[in-house]
C-alpha cells in the first residue's frame, strides 16, 4: 500500500513537471510578462532539491529548444528571462549551472530590434510562427502585433473546426495573420483569403503566411470602403471572420457597408470577434448592423484555453445574420 501511495506521489510530481515546462515553454515563445510564469513551482523545486535539474530543463524547453534558435523572441526578452532564472537560482543557493550562464553570454551585449518573433504553440505540438513589431502601434498602425480577440478568436476555430473544414475563408483585416494561420493549420479550410489594407500590415502578413509554409493560400489587398461587389463574388468566401476591427466609429462604418456588400452578394458565415475597449463605439457599430438589416447573436460558451493572453478584457464574438 505504501510502495502504491510512492508511486502515485511519483507519478503526480511527474504530471506536475511536465506542466510546468509547458507553461514555461507556452509562455516562452509567446513572450507573456514574466510575472505570468510558474515561478513558485520553480521556487519550492530549488529549495527542496537544491539542484538546477529544473532549471536545466526549462532551458531546454525554451531558450535552448530549436525554435528558438530558428524563431528567436527578442534579445531583451530573453535577457529579462535568464537573468530572472538566475536570480531564482541565487535565492536558492544552488550550484551554479553553466548552460545558463552560456546562453545568457549570446545575448548579453547583443542589440534589439524593432521586430521579433512570437510563436504561439497548438495542441497538436505545432506552433504558429510570427514576425512582429516590438511596439504596439509603429508605422501608423496598431495592425503590426497580435490582439487579444485574434487569439480568442483562434481558440474558438480550434473548438469549432467544422465551421472551417473544406470552406473557402475570407478574413478582414488579417494583421500580422495568427487568427488565419491557425485556421489554416489545424482547420483543413479548401481555400483561406487573408486581407488587410495597409501597405506595412500587408507585407508582415505575407511574410508571416510564408514563413509558415502556406504559400498555397492567398494574401489580399482590400480597403472596406473600395471593395467591389465583384471582388467579393470572385472570393466566393462560405465563411467570413474578423477579429479586433471595431475600434474606431469611422472604421465601424465602412466595415458595416463591407459586410452589408458580403451578405447581399452571398450567404456566407460572418463571425466578428471584439475586445470591447469602448462601450460606445461598440454600441454604434451594432446600432449601424441594426440600421443596415444585419443581425446578430452573440456568441457564448467558454473556449479551451490555448494561447497565453490576458482575459481580464470583455471579448464578444457575435454571428452576422441578413
Amino acid at each position: 500500500m505504501e510502495h502504491s501511495e510512492q508511486n502515485q506521489a511519483s507519478d503526480s510530481k511527474r504530471v506536475n513537471k511536465t506542466d510546468i515546462l509547458r507553461d514555461f515553454q507556452v509562455s516562452f515563445f509567446a513572450m507573456s510578462r514574466l510575472v505570468s510564469f510558474p515561478w513558485t513551482f520553480l521556487e519550492k523545486d530549488l529549495e527542496s532539491n537544491k539542484s538546477s535539474n529544473l532549471i536545466s530543463d526549462i532551458l531546454k524547453q525554451t531558450c535552448l529548444h530549436s525554435l528558438c534558435r530558428k524563431f528567436p523572441p527578442s534579445f531583451r526578452y530573453r535577457k529579462l528571462f535568464l537573468s530572472e532564472l538566475i536570480r531564482r537560482e541565487e535565492a536558492a543557493g544552488c550550484d551554479p549551472l553553466d548552460e545558463l550562464y552560456d546562453v545568457l553570454a549570446e545575448v548579453v551585449g547583443a542589440e534589439d530590434t524593432t521586430e521579433c518573433y512570437k510563436s504561439y504553440l497548438l495542441p497538436s505540438g505545432d506552433a504558429v510562427s510570427l514576425l512582429e513589431n516590438v511596439a504596439l502601434i509603429s508605422e501608423g498602425t496598431t495592425g503590426l502585433v497580435t490582439w487579444e480577440a485574434a487569439l480568442y478568436l483562434a481558440e474558438w476555430a480550434l473548438d469549432h473546426r467544422q465551421a472551417f473544414t473544406g470552406r473557402t475563408i475570407l478574413e478582414l483585416g488579417s494583421g500580422v495573420g495568427l487568427t488565419g494561420i491557425t485556421i489554416c493549420r489545424s482547420c483543413s479550410p479548401n481555400r483561406y483569403v487573408f486581407s488587410d489594407c495597409h501597405p506595412r500590415v500587408l507585407q508582415k502578413l505575407r511574410d508571416n503566411v510564408r514563413l509558415n509554409g502556406l504559400s498555397e493560400h492567398s494574401v489580399e489587398e482590400m480597403d472596406w470602403a473600395t471593395a467591389t461587389e465583384e471582388h467579393i463574388r470572385q472570393i466566393g468566401a462560405d465563411t467570413v471572420v474578423a477579429a479586433d476591427v471595431v475600434y474606431d466609429p469611422d472604421v465601424a462604418e465602412s466595415l458595416v457597408k463591407l459586410l452589408s456588400k458580403i451578405l447581399r452578394v452571398s450567404s456566407p458565415e460572418v463571425f466578428i470577434c471584439s475586445t470591447i475597449r469602448n462601450q460606445e463605439t461598440y454600441g454604434g457599430f451594432k446600432q449601424q448592423l441594426e440600421e443596415a438589416g444585419i443581425s446578430h447573436r452573440v456568441m457564448t460558451g467558454a473556449v479551451s484555453h490555448v494561447f497565453p493572453y490576458k482575459r481580464v478584457s470583455a471579448i464578444e464574438m457575435i454571428k452576422l445574420y441578413r
